[in-house]
Formats: structure tokens, sequence, C-alpha cells
């Protein structure tokens, strides 16, 4: 009986569910390859050496942040390509790449920009995250972790979590945790100020994994694979099959809600992370999909390859 009620359940969810396009457009001044939102704020990080800065209620830029640009060895100016954004209150963390594939990292505060790592340090971060106000996560291509202490220029430690690729990186709500992913398939759960591995997953994806999500003890991953797996603290273990490459996860904050980059047609899948059930699709993307970041249960922002991050009120 209870198994014909879930049934059921699931099957007048998935009648409920429909297309959606955007509430609202972000049209920015570069590819877009990063973003970040706090509170009525939206930063979007581009390949034209840029950080714009959104107001959401408007959608226009209300402020600029240009990053000096690069002298090659012809002496033309180039610009940095920023790649990775976050924000702690009033401070801005920007990772951009030099002239030679190595990373600049700055910090944008009361409107003055510092450069606190250069080139010189050889370092291919990925992602750059506030842990707080003094303390800063690198994790590199090379799946070396970094804690640096930004007042003391003093990286606390450098782990080499892998022999693989990293994939994507995730923190918990508290930043005490991280997720790390990497080309083997495995996702590794990381205590932060110490660096010790506490939990390795490892059952889900067969192949490399682009993309992590982590919300309230529960784990997205995207995977070359066609997968998204969907860990959760004391539950079994599954994925869910889709029918291309999944480059991109999001989670909403009660790890209630996930969603994946579904199809050839860049599309972005909700489902049921207890149930399994699909529910709304979203539709707007004309290229590949690689951000989803939930602000709260029912408000979506994601990014392709493009210029223009999406807005979605889910009903």
């Amino acid at each position: 009986m209870l198994k014909l009620v879930i049934i059921s359940l699931l099957f007048s969810y998935s009648l409920s569910a429909k297309e959606l396009h955007p509430t609202a457009t972000f049209h920015s001044t570069g590819l877009i390859n990063s973003f970040v939102v706090k509170g009525e704020k939206l930063y979007a990080a581009s390949n034209m050496g840029t950080v714009d800065v959104f107001d959401i209620k408007t959608q226009k830029i209300i402020h600029q942040i240009a990053l000096p640009p690069l002298v090659t060895a012809t002496n033309k100016l180039v610009f940095q390509n920023v790649i990775s954004i976050d924000c702690l209150d009033d401070k801005i963390l920007i990772v951009s790449i030099g002239e030679n594939s190595y990373r600049n990292v700055w910090i944008y505060e009361k409107y003055e920009l510092k450069q606190i790592v250069d080139e010189s340090k050889k370092l291919t971060i990925k992602k750059a995250l506030f842990i707080n106000d003094e303390k800063i996560l690198f994790g590199t291509f090379g799946a070396d972790i970094i804690l640096h202490d930004t007042r003391e220029n003093y990286n606390l430690y450098k782990s080499h979590v892998t022999q693989s690729t990293m994939g994507g990186v995730a923190l918990n709500s508290d930043k005490s945790k991280m997720v790390m992913s990497d080309e083997s398939g495995e996702a590794r759960v990381i205590d932060v100020m110490s660096s010790k591995v506490e939990h390795v997953y490892s059952s889900q994806n067969l192949d490399n994994v682009y993309d992590v999500a982590y919300n309230n003890g529960v784990i997205l991953t995207a995977g070359q694979d066609r997968r998204v797996a969907v860990y959760r603290t004391g539950e079994k273990d599954y994925h869910i099959k889709s029918h291309f490459l999944v480059y991109s996860v999001g989670l909403s904050p009660s790890g209630k809600i996930g969603a994946y980059s579904s199809g050839d047609e860049q599309n972005i899948q909700l489902f049921d992370t207890q149930t399994k059930a699909l529910g709304d699709t979203l539709v707007a993307h004309k290229s590949r999909i690689t951000q989803i970041w939930f602000k709260n249960e029912k408000e979506i922002f994601s990014v392709g390859s493009s210029n223009d991050i999406f807005y979605w009120l889910l009903n």
C-alpha cells in the first residue's frame, strides 16, 4: 500500500512539473567564468579582466572592478582572465590568470585592490574561497589545497590530496568542511582547518566529476559519466542518470532541492533529493552551463559560457 502511495505521489509531482523561463537576466561586459550573490548584489567575474557588480532589483551594473592589464613580451596589453570570485562582508576575493598561466590573487576592499599572491608563487589555483576574515582556502588543478593566512601572508598548510586532477570544490554552510571532487570519480570530505580527509565517496561516479554542491549534509556531483550522484549523511547513496554529460550541479540550502545541467539542450533539471522525483525544467541557456547557485529554496541563479546570468523564481 505504501509503495502505491509513493508511486502515486511521484506521478502527480511529475505531472505538475513544467518548463520555466528566467524571471530576469543580468548582462555582463564579458564572458562570465564565476559569480557570487551576497545580499542584493551579484558579482560577475569575466574574461575581460573585470568584476561587474549588479543591483539584483534593477539588474543594472552599479560598479565595476577592473584588474590591471597584462603586458606581453611584445608589449601588448591584454585583459586578465578572472576565473574565481568570492565575497565576505565588504571584501571581494578575485583570482585571475597571469601572463604565464600562473595565478594572481587579489582582495578588493573599500575601493582598493590589493594583490596577495602573484605569478612568482607558480600556483594553478582553480578556486579560492574565504574561510573567515583572516583565512582563505585555495584549491588547485593539481589537487592541492592550501589554507592561506592573509594577515601574516603565510600558508598554514599545503596538502596534496590525490594524484587525480581536481574537479570541483564546495564548502558547507559554516565553512568547517569542504568537498573536493576529481577525475577519478571520487568526492572527498575534508576538514578545512586540518586538511584531514574524513570520508571518501566513490560508489556512484565512474569517471571525472566536474562539479560538486554541498549543503546540510547532502552532496551532489556532476559526472562525465552522465550521472548525478547523491550522497546523504546516514542514507543510502544513489545516482540519477542523465542522457548527456553533467557539467554543473546546485543544491538548495536545505539540501532538499537539487539541480543539474541536463541534456545537449542546455537545460537545468530540478529534482527532490529525498524522493528522486524530477521537477521543473529551467529553459533558456544556449551554451554549456557552468554554474548553478541557490540563493534560497525558491531563487536560483545560473550561467553558461556567455555574458548572461539568468535568475529564476520558483513557484
